[in-house]
Formats: structure tokens, sequence, C-alpha cells
């Protein structure tokens, strides 16, 4: 959700934001407090998932994978299974999500999570910026905007430490107490479903260019063990 749509959403309720500028500054964040005030919210100044479905009471929810009409998040659901090469050479396929991207890349050896990201994105939201290196996990900390986690969320993660400059991300796909399912490439060699410690999420991701939803959670029976280097 862009700062100008809040801006807006607030003004159309009679709560003046200040100028419509898209930025997100004292008389926005006391139009938040009032609206919150007002609709018997937590008054805290923060558009979470309950202040931002009071807002835009017609905003979808996602509550699973089936329904979900989320354009990137299909084609990263359609992916499942697709495998780097073993050995030499490498899956012409994923070499291809490269070259249609314009993203220099020439082996499945190298780490391609952000660039099977960057493809689902690319692919379908043609008007959306992808981050500069996108190879780099980290990178996609700076793509669309911050949201809470939710189906289709771009999800970025730590690997080996916090501090460390090494990262993992894809796309939410459910989670339960403890752990994030994470529908990913790069995966034990491949596009698939992998649950990822809670405590490693750096960030949780929205496009800019998408319709805005409101953040909810996804409960999941964890069958499978964790996941610690995806790389």
């Amino acid at each position: 959700m862009k700062v100008s749509d809040i801006q807006k959403a607030l003004a159309a309720h009679g709560i003046n934001p200040g100028p419509i500028d898209g930025i997100w500054g004292r008389q926005t964040i006391a139009a938040v407090r009032e609206f919150q005030r007002r609709s018997n919210l937590e008054v805290d100044g923060i558009v979470g998932p309950m202040t931002l479905g009071a807002l835009f009471p017609n905003t979808p929810k996602y509550t699973g994978l089936d329904q979900v009409d989320l354009v990137w998040f299909k084609e990263a659901r359609r992916l499942i299974g697709t495998k780097e090469k073993p050995g030499t050479g490498s899956n012409p396929e994923i070499l291809d999500w490269a070259s249609d991207a314009g993203i220099p890349y020439d082996s499945d050896d190298t780490p391609w999570c952000g660039l099977f990201v960057a493809h689902c994105i690319g692919s379908t939201l043609d008007r959306e910026p992808i981050p500069t290196a996108p190879l780099w996990a980290r990178a996609w900390r700076r793509f669309g905007y911050k949201t809470e986690p939710t189906t289709g969320a771009v999800m970025v993660f730590w690997r080996e430490s916090r501090g460390s400059s090494k990262g993992h991300v894809g796309f939410y796909a459910g989670e339960d107490a403890s752990a994030y399912r994470i529908l990913g490439g790069n995966q034990s060699d491949s596009v698939s479903l992998a649950w990822i410690k809670k405590d490693r999420l750096l960030e949780a991701r929205w496009p800019s260019t998408a319709a805005a939803v409101i953040p909810t959670a996804v409960e999941v029976a964890r069958r499978d063990t964790l996941s610690w280097d995806e790389a």
C-alpha cells in the first residue's frame, strides 16, 4: 500500500492527513492515530492489518494457496519441481529466466533463489521495478514496500548469520508457530516448498504495483524438517 493511498483513504474518512504527497510525515501519522481512535483500534500510528482492513474494507484477504489469484505466485507454483542440472551444464530453463530478465548469469551452480523471484515478478508484473543485483537475496529488502507475512509476499532471510551478507529469498506460502513455509528456488537445488525458522526473517515485502491485500497468516501443519542452508 502506497503512502499516498493511505492519505487519500484518510481524507475520504474525513480526517486531514495533510498534503497528499506520499510522504510519511507527522500529519499523516497524527491522522492515522485519529482514525484508529474513531475506529476503536489500538492507537499506535502504525498501519497494520487491522488498521488497513478498516481503512480499506474491500481489500481482499488471502487465506490459502489454491484460491490465490496473485499472478507472480501462480507462476511460482507452476514452476515447482524445476531443478538445476547436476554435474556439468545448467538447466536451460533457469538460464532463460536470466536471459529474459537481462540478468548476467551463466551457471545454475550460482545460487539462484533471487533469480527465481526476479523471474516470477518480472514475467508477470511488467511495471514492477526489480532491485539492483537481484541475484543477491538481501537486495530484495529494497523491493516494493514492507508488509507483514502473507501469501505471495517476498520473504527475505539471513543465511549463516544475521550479520553476514548471505541470504535467501522466496515467497510466503504459510506458517506454523515457529517457521514459515517458503515457496522458493534453489531449495534442495530445486523450486520447492521449504520450512525456515521465523527468527531468520529479515523482512517481508509486497510489490508496489500490485493490488494491496490485508496481510493474513495461513496456518499450515508442518510435516518436513527445517531448512538451514538454501544455497
